[in-house]
């Protein structure tokens, strides 16, 4: 009795892993399908109005960005007075008072 339980106990565990097994793969092949539907129906929502699909607009703008930062974006932005120090050069400041209580405007 004992190895007819033993027997079943692995057809069971076998039919049990074959039936998760066979779940993960529907899963995967539905996750695939809805995948390859979502971008066919961008693609032709594109087409149909067109625009670029939003995606490449994304990635396309954090790609510029990261290239924008990898190239020192501080070093010659807007803010930066034409005659700029070089990088690491210190530069000197007027210092001006600050009062202690300042007034506001009437108004």
């Amino acid at each position: 009795m004992n190895a007819f339980a033993d027997l079943l106990g692995r057809v069971a565990g076998l039919v049990l892993r074959l039936a998760l097994g066979l779940a993960a793969a529907l899963f995967l092949v539905s996750l695939l399908l809805a995948s390859v539907l979502a971008v066919a129906g961008m693609s032709l929502w594109a087409l149909v109005t067109g625009r670029r699909p939003a995606p490449l607009v994304v990635f396309g703008r954090l790609r510029e960005r990261s290239r924008q930062y990898s190239q020192g974006v501080w070093r010659n932005g807007p803010a930066s007075p034409q005659g700029a120090a070089a990088r690491g050069e210190v530069v000197d400041v007027e210092a001006r008072e600050v009062d202690e209580d300042p007034r506001r405007p009437q108004g």
